[in-house]
């Protein structure tokens, strides 16, 4: 299969960015689904230790990849009400 894509890039020189920028998304896929998995409070990967991760967010921690208008270092913490 490498062997015929090799083949048909040599034929066709054109093919090559075509390769280039479909490799660069699929391995930027790859690193956006690692970062989803590793560091996204809504994924428990020990449920022993933290069963319940996201209740340990605070309002200034920031979970979003990006944020338009929200500056999270500035967010007041909130108070618990007793």
């Amino acid at each position: 299969m490498l062997r015929h894509i090799f083949g048909q890039v040599k034929k066709h020189p054109s093919l090559i960015p075509l390769f280039v920028f479909i490799g660069a998304e699929g391995g930027g896929a790859t690193l956006y689904l690692l970062r989803l998995a590793l560091f996204n409070p809504d994924v428990c990967w020990d449920k022993k230790n933290n069963p319940e991760p996201w209740n340990k967010l605070g309002p200034n921690d920031q979970y979003k990849f990006y944020s338009v208008n929200v500056d999270y270092s500035k967010l007041k913490k909130e108070r618990p009400n007793f």
